[in-house]
């Protein structure tokens, strides 16, 4: 306001001078001088906020605007460098940004004041545990107003401080600099979420200037183990034969040298759910399917069977799907990382990649493959397993969710892009979506929320406009975030959206048969996805017949804009674990007997048909 104010009184009295004397040199000789001064100083927190973001590399914002976070929303409006994304909920801001993120290496996220903050926290959480490189700006409360409890108040710090990897709140506009600096610097080093708590009146204020850097840094460092432990780690795998490579994210960008190491050992490759999309290939000769809850039978057998388990990149959760008695190898960019899910024999730091590239000149060929034909072999019998349950003949409303997402497997691009619901859909997506030439398939893997489908599918169609994005949808995912319909609708993002609606919360059922529970709450009552889409400009398509299931599908892909294709599965489909345990079948024993106990015999039998049929998965 200060600067404003003289700018407009230093015009104003040039201008007098210019209409009395009648001629530009009349000027005082300062004037070009001070009125240049004038025009940078006018550049605020929020100008110098774009230009950090835009270094950065930042193309778009997904935001909600208001309030203190009005300074910068004008300012990037007046740059135009940066797009920003309106979205309804700033919980799906955070999400799109963190698929933004994992698909160009940097996101951005806003929100503003206390509700805000709060709607963030929840995308930020997924974003951090995933190891995303998000930016969130949390604009808040003037300066003067803090620790006032006033209206909206929250404190940055201590409310994001667990689901990011750096926060702080920038108090003067000389700070702003320092702490942007190091937030984006944060994000893209350690791979995660950095938070900047911005006040009102410091974003609208005068930029200043500052002697450290405002620049960011991104090295190319080579990462792997010392010689020594490299020799150390060939010496046990040229000893060994049956070797099995369990793949996580981290192989994302060492696929090639992975297959390689693979080829060399004879070694069956398994996969977590992160490190499926890389590696499940029908044309592989290495892939053997998942290991954990969504897994398959054959990924369980290859790591538990091995003489040597190796670890590659995964900080798979499931102690209880890892074997106890075999030597288990772990390779971890992170360090602490290592041991903390198995009883590690040999641990190494290292970029997978940069390691495997020096570990193969060290690593023997080995000529017995007895060891992958048989796991391969066991694979091969799921997999006919699996297509045996993905069959199109079902009864009207009860249409089989293996068969429609074997379909979207069958019909989608080479590249696409695939966003899953936590719950049901993502066991569906785990045993039935291949990797393809460039395919990309995520979820909420790590934090396991609700929702994260669609506003992740908006941040893979704003960023990846080439690309084919599918939203593999629950109907309570969905429904929980609803509003982010209207984001697609608005800029008309393409999105083939596909709800499996089986009117419950499937997984959170199984959970509690599994435990011994009666499945009380999970039912739901719809509306019609499809209708409400049709109200919102989008294509909506209804299926309640299988015979539908493939025409309605290719229908939704060729179509240019957005669809929603909203599917009625089977609400008692049910898929097995690879292992299970006695405490799961006696819970599950003692929820059927609950269940006819209370007269519901319809259902007890429908589970136990589903539950029959799928028993090939273990035995």
């Amino acid at each position: 306001m200060v600067l404003s104010s003289r700018l407009s009184l230093t015009f104003r009295n040039k201008s007098r001078i210019f209409n009395k004397r009648g001629n530009f040199s009349s000027f005082p000789d300062n004037f070009i001088r001070e009125s240049f001064i004038l025009f940078v100083m006018a550049k605020n927190v929020s100008d110098q906020l774009v230009e950090m973001l835009v270094d950065a590399g930042v193309k778009r914002v997904y935001a909600i605007t208001g309030d203190s976070l009005n300074p910068v929303n004008d300012a990037i409006r007046r740059d135009g460098r940066i797009s920003w994304i309106h979205v309804r909920h700033e919980e799906s801001a955070a999400y799109a940004a963190s698929m933004d993120a994992e698909l160009h290496g940097i996101g951005c996220c806003m929100g503003s004041s206390g509700p805000g903050h709060v709607h963030l926290v929840n995308g930020l959480y997924d974003a951090n545990r995933a190891g995303n490189p998000v930016i969130a700006i949390a604009s808040t409360c003037a300066t003067t107003k803090f620790a006032t409890d006033y209206f909206q108040e929250t404190n940055p710090f201590y409310l994001f401080k667990d689901c990011s990897k750096f926060v702080y709140v920038a108090n003067t506009p000389k700070q702003f600099t320092t702490i942007m600096q190091r937030a984006i610097q944060t994000a893209v080093t350690e791979k995660g979420v950095s938070v900047v708590g911005l006040p009102g009146d410091v974003a609208a204020a005068a930029s200043e200037t500052i002697i450290t850097s405002r620049k960011n840094y991104r090295t190319q460092a080579i990462y792997r183990p010392c010689d020594s432990e490299l020799e150390e780690l060939a010496a046990l795998l040229n000893e060994k034969n049956n070797i099995t490579l369990y793949c996580g994210y981290g192989c994302k960008d060492a696929v090639a040298e992975v297959e390689t190491l693979a080829e060399r050992l004879q070694a069956p490759i398994a996969f977590s759910f992160r490190g499926k999309i890389f590696f499940d290939r029908t044309d592989s000769p290495f892939a053997v399917g998942m290991n954990g809850l969504l897994g398959h039978k054959s990924g369980f057998d290859a790591c538990s069977k091995a003489d040597v388990l190796v670890l590659l990149g995964t900080d798979f959760p499931y102690a209880e799907f890892l074997p106890r008695k075999n030597t288990i190898v772990q390779i971890d960019i992170q360090p602490d990382r290592i041991g903390r899910r198995a009883q590690v024999d040999y641990g190494y730091a290292g970029d997978i990649r940069d390691t495997v590239t020096a570990l193969l000149p060290l690593v023997k060929t080995h000529s017995d493959d007895s060891f992958l034909k048989e796991t391969r072999e066991r694979y091969a019998r799921i997999e006919k397993q699996f297509d045996k349950l993905a069959h199109e003949e079902s009864k009207p409303m009860q249409i089989s969710p293996e068969y429609v997402a074997r379909t979207i497997d069958r019909f989608t691009d080479d590249d696409a892009v695939y966003t899953v619901d936590t719950g049901m859909t993502a066991v569906w997506a785990a045993r039935f979506i291949k990797a393809g030439k460039n395919r990309y398939l995520t979820g909420s893997f790590n934090h396991g929320s609700m929702a994260n489908a669609l506003p992740m599918a908006i941040g893979a169609a704003a960023s990846c406009p080439d690309r084919q994005v599918i939203a593999m949808c629950g109907d309570g995912g969905l429904s929980m975030l609803m509003g982010d319909l209207a984001v697609i609708m608005q800029y008309q993002y393409p999105v083939k959206i596909f709800v499996f609606n089986n009117r419950s919360l499937g997984m959170v059922k199984v959970e509690m048969e599994v435990a011994g529970y009666v499945d009380w709450q999970t039912d739901m009552v719809n509306p019609p996805f499809d209708k409400i889409a049709e109200l919102m400009n989008i294509k909506g398509i209804e299926v309640k017949r299988s015979e539908d299931v493939e025409s309605s599908i290719r229908e939704a892909l060729a179509h240019k804009g957005p669809v929603l294709v909203n599917i009625y599965t089977d609400s008692n489909a049910l898929a097995m674990p690879p292992h299970i345990t006695l405490d799961q079948m006696q819970g599950f024993t003692a929820s059927i007997l609950k269940k006819i106990g209370l007269g519901k015999f319809g259902e007890v039998k429908d589970v136990i048909d589903s539950g029959m049929e799928h028993l090939g998965e273990v035995f």
